[in-house]
């Protein structure tokens, strides 16, 4: 369930190279929490995110407790454009369910989503460099931090039939929208992101919610997060919170681990679980390579031709004196 967010230390101590393309220096990784960063992987880069974790499940008034485990997966794929990423997000839970008089159990996807994130505005875009000559200027407080960057989500939920996670026995495919906001405080040490979803539209249960997230860098390899998710439908609603951290063993490679638990007892719930992050960005690193290696032999070229050019005007000149 701890699918993502965490835009993790390193990647805020990079700042520069997150503004100017998608691309990181470092793994930009969504887990462990449920918000979607604003910012995509980079164009040409995949990226792969998978967890486990353990549920417990106590609910008073339907005298039941429950207990399991699950895993959560997904997929993002840089492509045609640097502000464009296509997701796949995947979740699978088997639980155990004993009340009173019988036990049964759940075994089946409670989530499998399709769709594509597109940023639309990013503040920092045209950011100018810092002012090395004024520790005034590059410690004082940034208005521009107040200003967000923007992305939407759209996608699609698919449910296979008689799904236990799911409100109907029947099978069904239905939209989902999320509008992304992130910023960044404290030189980028802080980042806050939230999420405004609707989910499941069009069906007898739509749901509506949001995430929000604060993301703090400790260091180049460790950071942290808290996070407060609502949701609401006439199917089932709740309120959670989540805490946890997240180290990066290379630039791309990156572990976590996060708790979550809600404040009622209809049910109440407690999640915990750990997951990795890896992503391949030899393509993009091969397209930057020929890029450069083709400026540089353009300007060669340039040169030669102008070295050409004044030979030839020499030549010229010297017939005449």
């Amino acid at each position: 369930m701890f699918k993502i967010k965490n835009l993790l230390a390193p990647v805020l101590f990079f700042i520069p190279q997150l503004f100017f393309a998608q691309y990181t220096d470092v793994i930009n990784s969504n887990r462990p929490g449920e918000t979607m960063s604003a910012y995509g992987v980079g164009k040409s880069v995949i990226q792969a995110e998978l967890g486990v974790y353990g549920i417990k499940e106590k609910h008073d008034l339907l005298n039941y407790d429950a207990s399991g485990f699950g895993t959560d997966f997904s997929l993002r794929y840089g492509a045609f454009l640097e502000k464009l990423e296509f997701i796949l997000d995947v979740q699978y839970q088997m639980a155990n369910f004993d009340t009173p008089y019988t036990s049964y159990k759940k075994n089946n996807f409670r989530q499998t989503v399709l769709g594509a994130k597109y940023l639309i505005y990013d503040p920092y875009k045209n950011k100018r460099e810092a002012n090395i000559y004024s520790y005034k200027a590059n410690h004082s407080f940034n208005w521009r931090e107040l200003i967000p960057a923007v992305s939407v989500f759209a996608g699609a939920n698919f449910v296979g039939a008689d799904n236990p996670y799911y409100f109907s026995p029947d099978g069904a495919v239905s939209p989902k929208i999320s509008l992304i906001t992130q910023n960044l405080f404290g030189g980028g040490k802080w980042v806050f992101v939230t999420n405004i979803i609707a989910d499941y539209i069009g069906t007898d249960y739509p749901s509506y919610g949001y995430i929000l997230t604060l993301t703090h860098g400790f260091n180049e390899r460790w950071s942290g997060f808290v996070e407060n998710q609502g949701y609401k439908s006439d199917f089932y609603s709740d309120a959670i919170v989540r805490g946890g951290a997240a180290y990066l063993l290379s630039p791309n490679l990156q572990v976590d681990a996060s708790v979550s638990t809600n404040f009622k007892n209809t049910p109440s719930v407690l999640y915990g679980g750990v997951g990795v992050s890896w992503r391949y960005d030899g393509w993009y690193k091969n397209k930057q390579a020929a890029n450069k290696a083709d400026e540089k032999a353009k300007k060669n070229t340039d040169n030669e031709k102008s070295i050409d050019y004044q030979e030839k005007e020499r030549r010229r000149k010297a017939k005449y004196e």
